[in-house]
C-alpha cells in the first residue's frame, strides 16, 4: 500500500519540559527521530516514558519546549489502553484506516461535478479548483487501492484473527482483540513515525513474532514502549533512557544500552565520590582559616566556587539485584494436579476436549497459544470457578495461590501499599517490607498510598507481590508481567525459579518464560499438547512443524 507522498522527515524535539502538580518530569530535552529510526524508550515506572509518547503523537501539550515535524509526515499512535468504537464488524472497523482516501476520492468527484456546472473558465476561482482537483487526482491516483482489501486481510490473519471473525461484530471481543483491531488500521495507514506503548501486551508469541518480522521489513520509525526485552531486542536499534527528569540517548540495542548504562553508572559513581571528597576538603580548609586575615581571599575564593558547583548526581540505583525469597512451600502430594479426558465448550462452541494431563510436584509449566484457545479457561477449571466434562482432581494438601489477569482489582481500596504487604508478610522477610516494596517500585512515599489511588499498573505489581509471600504450594499466573517493568520482572523471574512448589503460569512473554519453565503446553485446535522442554526448544520445534505442514500444503 503506498501512500499519497514520501517524505524523507525527521521530528525534532527542542528543549521539552513537562511539569504537573509541583513536579518536573523532565526538563529542557532535546533529540531527533530520523527515517528508519527504530527506538526503544526506556525508563523505570513512572520516568515519563508515556507521557513523552502522547507528545510525539500530539495528544498532549508540553509545559515548555516544540515538537516539530514536516507537514507530510504521518504520525500514527497506539496507546495502552483503548476501545474501538462498536457498531461495525472487525472487517469494517479495520477498513476505517483507509477511510481518508475515500474523503479523498469524494472531493474529487466534487470539485469535478462544480467543473462541469461553473463557466467562469477565465477567473482565479476556476483556475485554483482545476489545480487542486489535478494536485489530489496526482495523490490518490499514485495509491494502489486494487489491494486494499487482500492487505486488511493480511494484517488482521497476522494478528491472530481467522476468517471467520472478520464478520463479527467489534463488540463481541474483548478489550485486548479490539487493540489488535487498533493495532491493523495503524499498520494498514502506512505510517511515517510508528508510536507503540505496549504493544505486545494483547498478543499471542504467533502474534509477536509476526510484529516483529513487520516491523524490520518496514522502512518506517519507530519509537516503541514496551516491557518484552526479547521484543524489544528484535526490532529496536536504538535506545533512549528516561531517567530522573532527563534522557541519554545511545546507538544501541536494549542488550547493549544495559552493557552501556552500567558503565555509566560506575562512572558517575566515580566522580561523585571525587566530588564528595573535594567538597569536604574545600570546606574543611574554610572552616579552618576562616577567621584568619591573611587566607581571607582564599577563603572567599573557595566559597563562591562551592555556591557555584554544579553537584554530580548518580542515576538511580537499579533494585533488581534483590532476591526475593519465597516462604517454604508447605509439601503437597506428588501429582497436584490430573486430569483424564476433560472437556469444555460454551454453548455449541468447542474450547478444547480430550486434555490428559499430569502436573508433578515441582513442575514449572507454561500454557502458551492463541488468544482465545482456552489456556485461562483451563486455569479456571483447575480453580474451580467453571464447571467441565471429564475427571479433574487436585493432590492431597494442595495450597494454591493464584493471580488472575482481574486480580489487581479484588485488592481492599482504603489499604496503604505498606499495610497490604505487611498483612501477608510473615518471618523473617517483615524486616525486608521496605526493600521490596521498592524492588517493585513502591519506593518513599509511594508505600503511603492508598490502594485506591494507584494506577491499573502499580494495582498489578503489588497484587503479585502480595500473593508472592503466601505461603502455598501450587502458584497459578495468568499473564503476570503485563504491566511489570524489565527491573520488576527480572525479580519476579528469579523468585520463581527458586520456588520451590509447583509454577503454571500463562504467558506470551518468551523472554520471561526462557530458563523458567522446563514443559511447555500448547493450547489450539481444541486440544492440548505436552512438550517436555523450554520455551525456545518448544518455539524451534514450532517453526520446524509449521515449514513441514506448509510442505505438504504445496
Amino acid at each position: 500500500m503506498q501512500k499519497f507522498l514520501k517524505v524523507l522527515f525527521m521530528i525534532t524535539v527542542d528543549g521539552l519540559t513537562v511539569e504537573f502538580g509541583g513536579t518536573t518530569l523532565f526538563k529542557d530535552i532535546s533529540f531527533q527521530i530520523n527515517e528508519k529510526d527504530r527506538i526503544a524508550l526506556m525508563g523505570k515506572n513512572g520516568a515519563g516514558k508515556s507521557t513523552l509518547l502522547k507528545i510525539l503523537a500530539g495528544v498532549r501539550q508540553p509545559t515548555r519546549g516544540s515538537v516539530s515535524a514536516p507537514k507530510d509526515c504521518v504520525i500514527a499512535y497506539l496507546p495502552q489502553h483503548l476501545m474501538t468504537e462498536d457498531g461495525r464488524t472487525v472487517f469494517e472497523e479495520t477498513c476505517q484506516a483507509f477511510a481518508h482516501l475515500h474523503e479523498v476520492e469524494a472531493e474529487i468527484n466534487r470539485i469535478n461535478e462544480e467543473l462541469t456546472i461553473r463557466t467562469d473558465y477565465e477567473s482565479d476561482e476556476y483556475m485554483a479548483l482545476i489545480e487542486k482537483v489535478a494536485t489530489l487526482s496526482e495523490k490518490f491516483y499514485a495509491i494502489d487501492m486494487t489491494h486494499f482489501e487482500e492487505d486488511v486481510e493480511k494484517t488482521l490473519l497476522g494478528l491472530g484473527f481467522e476468517r471467520k471473525d472478520f464478520e463479527r461484530p467489534t463488540n463481541e471481543f474483548s478489550g485486548g482483540w479490539r487493540m489488535r483491531i487498533e493495532l491493523a488500521k495503524l499498520l494498514l495507514k502506512d505510517p511515517d513515525v510508528l508510536l507503540l506503548d505496549e504493544p505486545t501486551n494483547h498478543l499471542d508469541i504467533e502474534s509477536i513474532g509476526w510484529l516483529e518480522d513487520f516491523i524490520r521489513e518496514s522502512s518506517k520509525a519507530v519509537v516503541v514502549i514496551s516491557h518484552d526485552r526479547k521484543f524489544v531486542d528484535n526490532i529496536t536499534t536504538r535506545t533512549i533512557e528516561v531517567t530522573m527528569g532527563r534522557i541519554y540517548d545511545y546507538k544501541a540495542s536494549y542488550s547493549h544500552y544495559l552493557e552501556l548504562r552500567k558503565e555509566r553508572r560506575e562512572q558517575q559513581q566515580k566522580q561523585y565520590e571525587e566530588q564528595q571528597k573535594m567538597i569536604q576538603e574545600t570546606k574543611d580548609f574554610i572552616e579552618r582559616f576562616k577567621g584568619t586575615y591573611s587566607k581571607t581571599l582564599q577563603v572567599q575564593s573557595r566559597v563562591k566556587m562551592l555556591e557555584k558547583l554544579e553537584l554530580i548526581e548518580v542515576d538511580e540505583e537499579d533494585t533488581s539485584s534483590l532476591r526475593l525469597k519465597f516462604p517454604p512451600s508447605p509439601r503437597s502430594g506428588s501429582y497436584p494436579v490430573q486430569m483424564s479426558d476433560v472437556a469444555k465448550s460454551f454453548g455449541d462452541k468447542n474450547i478444547f476436549k480430550g486434555v490428559n494431563l499430569t502436573v508433578e510436584r515441582g513442575d514449572k509449566i507454561a500454557f502458551v497459544g492463541r488468544n482465545g484457545e482456552g489456556k485461562s479457561t483451563l486455569v479456571k477449571c483447575i480453580m474451580g470457578e467453571l464447571e467441565h466434562e471429564g475427571k479433574l482432581e487436585l493432590g492431597h494438601n494442595v495450597q494454591i495461590g493464584y493471580f488472575a489477569q482481574n486480580q489487581a482489582s479484588l485488592l481492599d481500596g482504603e489499604l496503604t501499599v505498606f499495610q497490604t504487604i505487611d498483612d501477608v508478610a510473615k518471618g523473617e522477610i517483615r524486616n525486608k517490607i521496605r526493600d521490596l516494596l521498592g524492588a517493585f517500585m513502591f519506593g518513599g512515599e509511594d508505600s503511603t498510598k492508598k490502594v485506591k489511588v494507584l494506577s491499573g499498573g502499580e494495582r498489578t505489581r503489588l497484587a503479585i507481590l502480595k500473593l508472592l509471600l503466601e505461603p502455598v504450594n501450587l502458584l497459578i499466573l495468568d499473564e503476570p508481567t503485563n504491566h511489570l517493568d524489565l527491573k520488576t520482572k527480572d525479580v519476579l523471574k528469579q523468585a520463581l525459579v527458586d520456588f520451590d512448589g509447583t509454577l503454571i503460569v500463562v504467558s506470551h512473554d518468551r523472554d520471561f518464560l526462557d530458563g523458567l519453565v522446563t514443559k511447555v503446553y500448547e493450547f489450539g485446535n481444541h486440544k492440548v499438547r505436552e512438550h517436555l522442554c523450554g520455551i525456545y526448544e518448544f518455539l524451534e520445534t514450532k517453526k520446524m512443524e509449521s515449514l513441514q505442514e506448509l510442505e505438504k500444503k504445496g
